[in-house]
């Protein structure tokens, strides 16, 4: 029965779980955190640090010998240094938060037997952050896990042709050449190195140890037995003996298979038995086909097939085959390729041996010839078992492998460059650029470091928990099929079924479930309760997906007595990815929780049990995309998981040890435990990466006893330590005049007024003061043609003051650029040169708000070339950054959702007076379509919505965790129970009579109502809606551009011509395709003829079809234009009155491509400040035609 359960010092929620969580929930970064830690080992001393991580690395590859081995660089130990900057002091100055690491590197003369040690800097390396993430360039990152095929060895059987099967074995090494033994239906065992030519697998086993045909026979436990000779019994079996005939001639040779021919042969001698090898025929037959009698020529063979064009020498062969797989460098099946190779083939090989052996082959040989027995399975690449996740740690390590390579190249060649190397340094010959090269490669554009999402505190712990079957080494979109994004039985408890994205990446991009983690070598272990002869003890095992594979699993709700004791005699189990039932002495393990299935963002759906699958994963995904708002609000009806999930995401305080509250204002909060103290300072209203703000405040007061781990201050999208993504509202599901039509939502006004759904978004706008071949840009408020009242908000360095209101168009930062000067006349140039230099020609190129945005400056950044040199590109003088904060209430166009996938777009938004009305007179919220529910089988949403009415009018918060929630009963009767107390027109599905605000009347059928948590989107109307008149043009095309963000137009496509073609509006349709488009001369005569007031000309000729013209000339065709008056010549364009006498027309000036302040420049001529507006209608400014020498400004015409 459900029971009161509290989460925090002040809130205890109403909890229906029935199993009590057993095991808590790890923390949900550790993945991130254990592979950084276990990279770096900065808690061990130098000394005692084991090969793992940098420090196997290093190892790996010191020491770098000498060609001629004279001298040697030998690694000593590394050292951690502290980091230059502070973590706050990157994130401002857009550097990386980074530490410097030394190593001691000894160089040994090996003839003098001198040494010489020194510390070399090896660079500076990325510091994790305490939330596991890295701040590269002043932005947070995040390193993603990989989930990629394990090294090792997988059998398959594959039928090409129908009818014929083929068997085969893939080793997987670490590093190195992949090796493909397969059996054809001929009986032939081959080898392919690396997919090049096939060689016999016998041969292989000859260059690993097993020098003679009988000594590999001796290898496959073969024997010598004497058979009957039946065809059926010795065909195809290898021969043990040579028989020879009366004339000396030799019938059958010794270790060769049997044939029809040679039992013909023996028949007709008499003979009725022969000695044969008792072995499985393939090997004969591949012995037979491998011509090598000794190692020397099977790596002679082997180098022939392989490099056919260089001379077969054994020395070259011997070492070919050496590099290809006895040198460790070039091949290493690695610590878990070895693990697999034992565990699958059977072996008990150590696992510092890193190199193939003879066993290994021989055991894959086996296999291969056992898969041929049907009930023998082949591997399943899927299986989580073969697959393992590959951390930020192991990453970061295969990608400063490929730097410290190089560099061994390069120390190698210094070697041999460098006069006098008895008298050099280890820094002479150590260039550490192609680490730092790999290190920014790999943060800066690597596939697997990501720009954070950090538009909540749930969608950064997703982030850092996701795993990616993407990147180096992995799969890729086009190649994935529908097995590998598949849901795999094995993922049970490790990755959730329900969590991936919607898009190319489905099945590709998925999620940690809650309570799996990593075992040493990287595969993903969940924890299980033991069970022993049908009794629970308390011992918890964490199991990977191969240990668990013949065992029956329970679930985590099998009924238990208090002895431990499983009480149903048969019991429900998964075996194999199938439920099946048996005795319960049989059991092996039960499931330590229900929500261990799922991911962290899935078990925040309440009734999750109820949901279909699609609609589940649409709101997991949703609830990363809830923006934090200004007063977020727990919900109602939680989970349970919402506390763990806020204070494991990295955005709450968490008070590091037991105390007293001390100090608290909104800054800091400062705690004393006996003599010591410790101070929280707290984030302020700083910008997330996706523009959402991040903000702390205290929820202690003075004088609080807190302990360690306790939530002192919520985030941005918490409450009461509490994860809140959105606002509890009052909702009805009911038409209403259609205005809910689509999935769309009707608001009440009462949800904009009181700042429910208000949210503050910060944009940071950014400007660059350059040296330019003209001289430095500036930044400053003397701007020529700008009047005082557009420089009202700058202060005297032409900044836009902290505080200021601004809206589009305003000036953020005042700058300006040198403007090249005309060629002078002597007479100028002598001028000059008396009386000095005139002010020079610069044109405005100042940071200014973009179309559509407004808001308050928050904040101003300043870096110049003195303060911070590291910071700035060349070329750069002055970098400004503006961050403007602007308070977003809902609006019509943004996007809401429920936790269940129910999401809409708000259609419109009512006065509270309008709103349907409960019989008490309270008016809902929310209207939802009831047409959204039944077709998408989100049941969760009408189950939640009436818990929550109850809820609601009890004072209640409560938690239905999932799989083990509040089952319809439970909500029933405790509705039942509030009718009769509060609503006795409530009926018992939860449905209640509503009045029409406008009218007062009762609506004719009830209406579900109650209190659903819902969520404001970050797919904000703000963000979306865009208008153009004129602006940008296509260089070749002179069509507009496209999107908002090239302020571009609206396509007016193919489908869109029919439509106005089917109404016959030519004229429109005229326009639509010249002067609002691509007609450059017409396009200027427009805007002529609309500032002068006169009638518009007619349109001329689209430049796509000059361009068509063009195109067709370049194919080499000869298009000429024919006038009516037979007139051969170039493309004419209708004049009007105004123009000079007739002529024709062809555009001569050049069109090339401006950088981006010219166009801004010539974007405002052709908008005029308001000031001269009106002027620019009067007939004295144009008058009937221009004046010499001035022409209107066309966007795209550079002249």
């Amino acid at each position: 029965m459900a029971e009161f359960v509290p989460v925090s010092s002040e809130r205890q929620r109403l909890t229906f779980g029935r199993a009590r969580d057993l095991v808590e929930i790890p923390d949900m970064i550790e993945v991130q955190r254990d592979s950084y830690n276990w990279f770096y080992q900065e808690d061990a001393a130098p000394e005692a640090r084991v090969p793992q991580g940098l420090q196997e690395l290093l190892h790996e590859v010191f020491p770098i010998e000498s060609y001629d081995g004279s001298f040697a660089l030998e690694f000593v130990r590394y050292l951690l240094d502290s980091p230059s900057t502070e973590e706050e002091e990157a994130r401002q100055r857009d550097l990386t938060w980074a530490r410097p690491i030394r190593a001691t590197i000894r160089l040994v003369n090996r003839k003098s037997k001198e040494m010489k040690e020194e510390e070399i800097f090896l660079g500076d390396f990325p510091l994790m952050t305490g939330r596991g993430t890295f701040i590269i360039n002043g932005t947070e990152r995040v390193v993603v896990n990989q989930l990629a095929r394990s090294a090792g060895v997988y059998f398959t059987k594959d039928e090409q042709v129908p009818g014929q099967e083929t068997y085969s074995a893939k080793i997987i090494p670490d590093r190195g050449a992949w090796l493909e033994f397969s059996l054809t239906p001929g009986d032939l065992i081959s080898v392919n190195i690396d997919n090049r030519k096939k060689i016999p697998a016998t041969l292989l086993l000859k260059i690993f140890g097993a020098s003679t045909n009988e000594g590999i026979l001796d290898l496959f436990d073969a024997r010598q037995v004497e058979k009957d000779l039946t065809e059926d019994d010795v065909k195809g079996m290898l021969s043990a003996e040579s028989v020879i005939d009366q004339d000396g001639e030799t019938i059958l040779p010794r270790n060769r298979s049997i044939t029809k021919d040679h039992l013909e042969k023996l028949w007709s001698m008499g003979r009725t038995k022969v000695l044969v090898w008792n072995t499985d025929p393939s090997i004969g037959v591949t012995l037979e086909k491998d011509g090598a009698a000794n190692a020397d020529e099977a790596m002679v063979e082997l180098f022939r097939k392989l490099r056919p064009n260089e001379p077969a020498r054994i020395e070259n062969a011997r070492e070919y085959v050496h590099s290809l797989f006895f040198d460790p460098r070039r091949y290493n099946l690695g610590r878990v390729g070895r693990y697999k190779m034992n565990r699958r083939l059977g072996l008990d090989i150590s696992e510092e041996v890193r190199l193939l052996q003879k066993e290994d082959l021989v055991q894959i040989i086996k296999g291969i010839i056992e898969l041929r027995n049907p009930e023998k399975m082949d591997d399943d690449i899927d299986h989580l078992g073969n697959r393992r996740v590959r951390s930020v740690g192991e990453l970061l390590q295969n990608q400063i492998r490929i730097g410290l390579l190089r560099m061994e190249r390069i120390a190698k060649e210094r070697m041999t460059t460098i006069p006098d190397l008895g008298a050099a340094m280890a820094r002479d010959l150590i260039n550490v650029r192609p680490i730092a090269a790999s290190l920014r490669e790999f943060f800066g554009s690597g596939q697997l470091s990501q720009f954070m999402d950090q538009t909540n505190p749930l969608a950064e712990v997703t982030h850092r928990r996701r795993l990616s079957a993407l990147g180096p080494g992995g799969l890729s979109r086009e190649r994935a099929g529908f097995e590998a994004r598949d849901v795999h039985y094995t993922h049970y408890g490790r990755v959730c079924p329900i969590e991936t994205p919607e898009g190319p990446n489905i099945g590709l991009v998925t999620s940690l479930a809650t309570y799996a983690r990593l075992n040493e070598y990287g595969f993903l272990i969940t924890p299980r309760r033991k069970v022993e002869n049908g009794r629970v003890t308390g011992e918890i095992v964490f199991l990977s997906a191969d240990e668990e594979d013949e065992i029956y699993l329970g679930m985590a709700n099998t009924p238990v007595d208090e002895n431990g004791i499983i009480t149903d005699e048969e019991c429900f189990t998964r075996f194999h990815g199938d439920v099946v039932t048996v005795p319960r002495e049989e059991v092996g393990y039960l499931d330590v929780s229900p929500k261990q299935i799922v991911s962290a963002s899935t078990a925040l759906i309440p009734f999750l049990e109820h949901d279909d699958a699609n609609r589940a994963l649409m709101g997991s995904n949703m609830q990363r995309q809830a923006v934090p708002l200004i007063a977020p609000e727990a919900p109602v009806v939680g989970t349970g998981v919402e506390h763990r999930i806020a204070k494991d995401s990295g955005s709450c305080v968490v008070a590091l040890k037991d105390g007293v509250v001390e100090y608290v204002d909104s800054t800091r909060i400062e705690t004393r435990h006996g003599v010591e103290s410790h101070i929280y300072s707290l984030v302020k209203f700083r910008r997330s990466n996706q523009g959402t703000v991040i903000h702390q405040k205290p929820i202690v007061r003075k004088g609080d006893v807190v302990s360690k781990g306790q939530i002192i201050a919520d985030g941005q999208a918490s409450e009461g330590g509490e994860l809140a993504l959105g606002r509890n509202v009052l909702v009805a599901f009911m038409p209403w005049e259609g205005f809910n039509f689509e999935d769309a939502i009707l608001l009440s006004e009462r949800l904009v007024k009181e700042d429910f759904y208000s949210s503050i978004h910060i944009e940071e706008y950014e400007i660059e003061a350059r040296d330019t071949k003209l001289g430095p840009e500036e930044i400053t408020r003397d701007i020529p043609n700008v009047g005082e009242d557009m420089l009202k908000n700058l202060d005297e360095d032409g900044v836009v003051r902290v505080g200021a209101e601004v809206n589009a168009g305003d000036i953020l930062v005042g700058k300006v650029t040198p403007k090249g000067e005309s060629d002078q006349t002597p007479e100028e140039k002598l001028l000059r040169a008396i009386f000095g230099e005139k002010a020079r020609e610069v044109r405005d190129t100042s940071l200014k708000v973009p179309h559509g945005a407004r808001g308050k400056i928050v904040a101003v950044k300043q870096m110049t070339r003195a303060d911070s040199p590291d910071a700035l590109s060349p070329g750069v003088n002055k970098v400004v950054k503006i961050y403007v904060a602007q308070l977003r209430k809902i609006t019509v166009g943004d996007k809401m959702a429920g936790r269940h996938g129910n999401k809409g777009v708000v259609s419109r938004i009512l006065p509270v007076e309008d709103m349907p009305y409960l019989p008490d007179g309270t008016p809902v919220d929310v209207v939802l379509n009831p047409l959204g529910v039944p077709s998408r089988m989100n049941l969760g949403q009408v189950l939640e919505t009436i818990m929550g009415f109850v809820a609601v009018q009890n004072g209640w918060m409560v938690a239905t965790p999932v799989f083990e929630g509040a089952k319809e009963k439970e909500i029933f009767d405790l509705l039942s129970a509030l009718s009769k107390e509060k609503y006795p027109n409530l009926t018992s599905d939860g449905m209640i009579t509503l009045y029409d605000g406008r009218t007062g009347t009762a609506f004719e059928k009830k209406v579900t109502v109650g209190c659903m948590y819902m969520l404001k989107l970050i797919h904000l109307v703000d963000d979306k809606i865009h208008a153009r008149s004129i602006g940008p043009y296509s260089l070749i095309t002179q069509q507009p551009l496209g999107g908002k963000a090239q302020f571009g137009g609206q396509r007016f496509g193919e489908m869109e011509v029919w439509a106005l073609e089917g109404y016959g509006a030519a004229n429109i349709l005229q326009e639509m395709l010249t002067v609002k488009s691509d007609d450059i001369r017409g396009r200027l005569k427009t805007y002529e003829k609309i500032v002068k007031g006169q009638n518009l000309t007619k349109p001329g000729v689209p430049e796509s079809f000059r361009v068509l013209v063009k195109e067709l000339q370049g194919l080499g065709l000869d298009v000429e234009v024919k006038y009516s008056d037979g007139q051969i010549g170039e493309l004419l364009m209708d004049e009007d009155e105004d123009d000079a006498p007739s002529g024709r027309y062809s555009p001569s000036r050049e069109r090339s491509s401006f950088d981006e302040h010219e166009k801004k420049e010539k974007k405002e001529a052709l908008e005029p400040d308001e000031d001269v507006a009106d002027s620019m209608l009067e007939e004295t400014l144009f008058g009937e035609s221009l004046p010499e020498g001035m022409s209107i400004i066309e966007e795209g015409d550079e002249n």
